[in-house]
């Protein structure tokens, strides 16, 4: 049935594209190969539906129009300018930086858009190098299920509405969106539009938007705003923090909130430890009493009292959680189906024959070439060929037919195509693919070893041959947030890597509350959607690791040439940057409302729905006192049910904490040193 539907669908394209006047349905029916057989006219209709809607769908700009103005029915034909791919010609380094561009998306919803928009681009004999500037590799993660359907919206120009759960909320609302554009920032997705029913702007975290969208496709196109910047409203900011906490801070602990701190004064020392005096700014107790609770004893609050109450209730919150899992006596987990994101194999089939037939035209290629370029067996390819050899004209006579020698295929190799001309060009870029090579090429910008001149270079030029489908592109905006440290830390080692040499590195550990000093031969720079991330052999661990760029104290170049061992290659992202591993610890948490930014904020393995807007998550880890932390810092929010054993030590944690804000324990031992780490 598939390989008849592919046989249909190429003739109805190739008939199309050879009249040069409209064709009426019946037309159609009574001369394109595989409408003939059908039973009836409701059957055939729906058939020449579908049809059309999955060749519109996979780019083909099928026209409606009259054949002469008396007819008033409706006929349909494919313009060639409107069908062809415009010739463009790269540069070296423009192709080096649209294959980077394409590589960003292959891991994610957009990755067949990407995969597809290159494979045309060398098909019209633009020579895409997808292996170049290997010192860099962007990774651009979209894996909220409601992307499609608001990327879908914002391409079209429709509104939408769906079901969203704010933080802290029990149930949630229905809205309904009239959506400017989309931006990736801190490595989340958002939406910006405006609310019809809130009657203002909006921005909504598409990873907190509960169910499917519904995209409208009646009624009027929405009408983006000029001059909306849909990245400065996701920015929009409450006021700067305006009270300061004053802390006691164990020296060799809290390192993630020191670098906070406003200031830092040394205090008395012990031994190899001591305390320190931190002034902290904050705006609300209850986000500094998480914050100051997630490092347990080693952190205290002197002043204000308001503040020290507030971690009080929040540590005492912890202790009050009961220890035992309560698992058995809720509802089994409900499994989140993953979205689709293939084609179906006929519309793959068909898309990879419109790309096959100029790309054979157009050189000398043998059957395990293709197979290699397009990512096919051997075998698949010899059947693209058998299917190819029985399509063509309306007539269907020998002369009609494309002329393919299969048996040359099959026994030596060689491809030979005649009597193709019709598909001779290749399928200009639709919507998603232009877009996606934009976006790509945006994320790439001020990153080191990235030629910027190239990457506008390269835009322009797809503007040209794209035209109105790169619009999308302008509603997307992705880019590298960094700080000044961290922009120079990205110049650093993108010099380092340049050069050939080894770096030392102060690291603050994303698990542990732990720094250690590192020397890494660096081997790349990964985008992972707005963070950066230096992959380089760890020679303390020697194994390649990932260091985020942020949590880098302090970095060296050192006068020592980088040696990574041969053989050694760069990591696996196909599901991100996060590593598993097998000896990752799995953990759970119940969460209230308000906690459910765990399961947005870290990747889970299961998640379930509780009664009252609650999530039971589980997640895995290297490190297992890091669920430990975290239990400390949800207080009331949430509690740590599995295993019961760090969830007792995060009780005890909690109970040595309140011993010194009693006023029991107010000082630790003098050799600083018998107060239990938590890692």
């Amino acid at each position: 049935m598939s390989q008849d539907k592919t046989e249909r669908q190429l003739n109805l394209v190739i008939c199309l594209l050879a009249t040069r006047r409209f064709l009426t349905a019946q037309e159609i029916r009574a001369t394109v190969h595989g409408y003939g057989d059908v039973e009836n006219d409701a059957a055939f209709k729906r058939m020449f539906e579908r049809d059309k809607k999955e060749l519109r769908d996979a780019g083909i700009p099928i026209s409606t129009g009259r054949r002469d103005p008396f007819s008033d029915e409706d006929g349909y034909r494919i313009r060639r300018d409107d069908y062809e791919l415009e010739p463009i010609e790269l540069l070296p380094d423009e192709a080096a930086v649209l294959g980077l561009a394409a590589r960003a998306w292959r891991h994610a919803v957009l990755g067949e858009a990407a995969a597809n928009a290159l494979l045309k681009l060398r098909t019209a004999g633009v020579p895409v190098d997808s292996a170049a500037l290997p010192a860099v590799a962007p990774v651009l993660g979209a894996d909220e299920p409601a992307f499609p359907s608001i990327w879908q919206a914002v391409r079209d120009r429709r509104p939408v509405s769906f079901d969203y759960r704010r933080p802290g909320q029990d149930t949630p609302t229905h809205r309904e969106l009239e959506p400017w554009g989309i931006a990736n920032v801190g490595g989340r997705w958002y939406v910006a539009g405006y609310d019809r029913l809130r009657r203002d702007r909006r921005v909504f975290r598409l990873s907190r938007i509960v169910g499917e969208v519904r995209v409208h496709t009646t009624g009027p196109a929405v009408q983006v705003p000029a001059g909306v910047d849909v990245r400065s409203l996701v920015n929009a900011r409450p006021a700067e923090p305006d009270q300061v906490a004053l802390l006691e801070a164990r020296t060799d602990a809290a390192h993630a909130l020191r670098r906070d701190a406003r200031r830092i004064v040394p205090g008395e020392r012990a031994g190899a430890t001591g305390w320190d005096l931190v002034e902290y700014p904050y705006t609300d107790e209850a986000a500094l009493a998480a914050r100051v609770a997630e490092y347990g004893e080693h952190v205290l609050v002197r002043e204000p009292e308001r503040a020290r109450t507030a971690v009080v209730e929040h540590l005492r919150a912890v202790v009050a959680a009961p220890v035992k899992d309560t698992a058995d006596q809720e509802a089994p987990p409900a499994e989140r189906p993953a979205p689709s994101r293939r084609a179906n194999a006929s519309s793959e089939q068909l898309r990879r024959l419109l790309m096959l037939v100029p790309y054979a035209l157009s050189r000398d290629v043998r059957v395990s070439e293709v197979a290699e370029h397009f990512g096919l067996t051997e075998k698949q390819v010899l059947k693209d060929l058998s299917l190819l050899w029985m399509c063509g004209l309306p007539g269907y006579t020998p002369g009609d037919l494309i002329d393919v020698d299969v048996e040359a295929a099959a026994e030596t190799g060689e491809i030979i195509i005649a009597n193709a001309d019709t598909l001779a060009a290749p399928l200009r870029l639709t919507a998603d693919e232009a877009a996606s090579l934009v976006v790509g090429l945006r994320l790439l910008r001020d990153l080191p070893g990235v030629d910027s001149s190239a990457l506008t270079r390269v835009e322009q030029k797809l503007r040209q041959v794209a035209g109105a489908a790169v619009e999308l592109a302008d509603s997307v905006d992705v880019r590298v947030d960094a700080d000044g440290e961290t922009a120079r830390l990205r110049k650093q080692i993108g010099e380092a890597l340049e050069t050939g040499h080894r770096l030392h590195l102060r690291y603050l550990s994303g698990y542990a509350d732990r720094v250690s000093e590192r020397e890494v031969d660096p081997m790349r720079l990964v985008v992972q959607d707005g963070h950066v991330f230096l992959e380089g052999w760890c020679r303390l661990r020697q194994d390649v690791r990932l260091f985020r760029l942020d949590r880098i104290l302090e970095l060296t170049v050192l006068p020592v040439a980088a040696e990574v061992p041969a053989g050694v290659r760069g990591l696996d992202l196909s599901d991100g940057v996060l590593q598993r591993s097998a000896d990752d610890a799995f953990v759970t948490f119940e969460l209230e409302p308000a906690a459910r930014w765990v399961a947005e904020d870290h990747v889970c393995s299961q998640v379930q729905e509780l009664p009252g807007g609650r999530l039971r998550a589980t997640l895995r880890t290297p490190e297992p006192g890091w669920a430990v932390r975290l239990a400390l810092r949800l207080g009331a929010t949430g509690r740590l049910v599995a295993p019961a054993d760090l969830a007792e030590r995060a009780r005890e944690l909690a109970e040595r904490a309140l011993r010194r804000y009693s006023g029991r324990d107010r000082r630790p031992p003098a050799d600083g040193g018998a107060a239990p780490r938590i890692e």
